[in-house]
């Protein structure tokens, strides 16, 4: 996972984090800070994922992101 694209990236994809994970509350989502690995265990924690499907979903939107 390439944390640094989410952390360097936080404020422009803060919106997208929460449209994309909508369990997971605002305040959630801004005390990340773009901390790929603190969002991956948000992620785990409300969607009941394993750590590795977590990842695959955080890679794929990373992937999304720099596709458009």
């Amino acid at each position: 996972m390439n944390f640094d694209v989410i952390k360097g990236n936080w404020e422009q994809m803060r919106g997208e984090v929460q449209s994309e994970w909508g369990k997971l509350t605002d305040d959630e989502v801004t005390e990340t800070e773009g901390d790929a690995r603190q969002l991956r265990g948000l992620i785990q924690e409300r969607y009941g994922l394993a750590k590795d499907e977590a990842e695959r979903q955080i890679n794929d939107f990373i992937a999304r992101q720099k596709a458009s």
